[in-house]
């Protein structure tokens, strides 16, 4: 007997969540005696709710290929909860009104780790009403804090842009410097997690080499400390490189700088670049240029890691694998070994993965706070590793930008 399978993305989306998204769909028509339609929810599983569903039998082999070298959520992302069973009931009986007049037997969400505590949610809800659902994780998030995994599919393409870019960024520096002293700062994202920030350190070839400075969530703020430090770069180099993390804290513990905290707790972070540019140029009176990567350093296709992007597909092809073998969890990935760096994909529990986070670990940051370590670039080396171009015409990349029809609703609309 077959069953449907729906497909979702959710959270910030990133280079090569597309990748994932083309391995999930090629991997699942492959199954055609196991799965009939492959269904994908604009735009996360509020899409699941409003019955906003595409059959993505309309995509060619061909669109497929061009999906798959595509940066953004080709099907839509969103930023929503789902309400706890117990304080909600009426929400999962739409959720799976939904499901079962679409009878779908399989649901794959491409997120972080909070997407991934809605999977559990989900599969707990189906199994207490009985209702045969395989619900699988799909990992993605450009900020890398998803535990029990090597990295996440995103990481590594953002990682690789933002370190040419402050490599690049680095040589004009030096070559605008004439001695009266300046400093460049570069926020990146991240939340509380420092991977994308410390991945910048792979741009460095030597220790004069931006970036000379960098500030991570894992290590609190020492204003003192990062002035004595700016300071010295400058009068040794004449210029002075920093990379922010947009989480930064105090010495209090708080953040440093964020932009908007929502009804239900979520906090857009940005600022802190700002923030320490102003104080650099207060406290030492150099000329401070600042720079904020945002969804440039996430949507960065045109320069995607060949690692990343295989990876992202891999995990959309181990995620039909494992709920056709009657697996539910989180879709992980796991290091064999750094040189040649050899990975293969696991499934971890969702009780183990949901809504946790994943730091930096010690001994990954120097001692003093301000950079990281020989451990570390040889961790990140191999995912940045690769170039995977999009194809390019007119001079620019042609990328794929859907325009699939929705299925006939079988329901009343969605009323929350």
């Amino acid at each position: 007997m077959t069953r449907n399978l729906l497909y979702a993305q959710s959270g910030g989306v990133t280079a090569v969540i597309n990748a994932s998204a083309a391995g999930v769909i090629a991997t699942a028509r492959q199954a055609s005696g196991e799965i009939g339609q492959v269904l994908a929810a604009r735009n996360g599983i509020l899409g699941v709710l409003r019955e906003t569903l595409v059959d993505t039998a309309g995509l060619s082999v061909s669109d497929l290929a061009r999906l798959r070298a595509t940066p953004g959520g080709a099907f839509g992302s969103c930023r929503f909860d789902l309400d706890p069973a117990e304080q909600n009931p009426a929400q999962y009986d739409r959720l799976f009104a939904v499901l079962a007049a679409h009878d779908v037997g399989y649901f794959l969400y491409n997120g972080g780790n909070g997407s991934m505590e809605t999977c559990r949610q989900i599969q707990a809800a189906a199994d207490a009403r009985s209702y045969p659902l395989r619900v699988v994780g799909v990992p993605k998030t450009v900020d890398n804090d998803i535990v029990l995994t090597d990295c996440c599919p995103g990481f590594g393409s953002a990682a690789k842009y933002l370190a040419t870019s402050i490599r690049e960024v680095g040589l004009d520096l030096d070559a605008m410097t004439t001695g009266s002293g300046r400093a460049f700062v570069l926020e990146v994202m991240g939340r509380n997690a420092g991977w994308l920030a410390a991945a910048c350190a792979l741009a460095a070839e030597d220790d004069d080499a931006a970036p000379h400075l960098i500030l991570l969530p894992e290590v609190l703020f020492d204003e003192a400390a990062f002035l004595e430090k700016v300071t010295a770069v400058v009068e040794r180099l004449g210029s002075c490189a920093i990379v922010v993390a947009e989480g930064i804290r105090g010495q209090d513990g708080q953040i440093l700088s964020m932009q908007d905290r929502n009804q239900k707790g979520y906090i857009q972070l940005g600022g802190a670049g700002e923030v320490i540019a102003e104080r650099i140029h207060a406290c030492l009176g150099y000329k401070v240029h600042f720079a904020l990567a945002d969804y440039l350093q996430r949507s960065a296709r045109h320069i995607a890691s060949k690692t990343d992007t295989a990876q992202a597909f891999g995990v959309g092809k181990a995620a039909v694998r494992r709920a056709l073998g009657g697996g539910s969890g989180v879709v992980g990935i796991e290091r064999l070994s750094d040189t040649p760096y050899l990975w293969r994909t696991t499934l971890q529990t969702f009780d183990d993965v949901a809504n946790l986070e994943r730091q930096l670990p010690p001994e990954f940051i120097t001692p003093d706070g301000f950079g990281v370590t020989d451990a570390f670039r040889r961790w990140c080396r191999p995912l940045i590793a690769g170039e995977d171009w999009p194809p390019f015409r007119d001079g620019l990349p042609d990328y794929l930008r859907l325009q699939l029809p929705l299925v006939p609703a079988r329901l009343p609309p969605y009323v929350p």
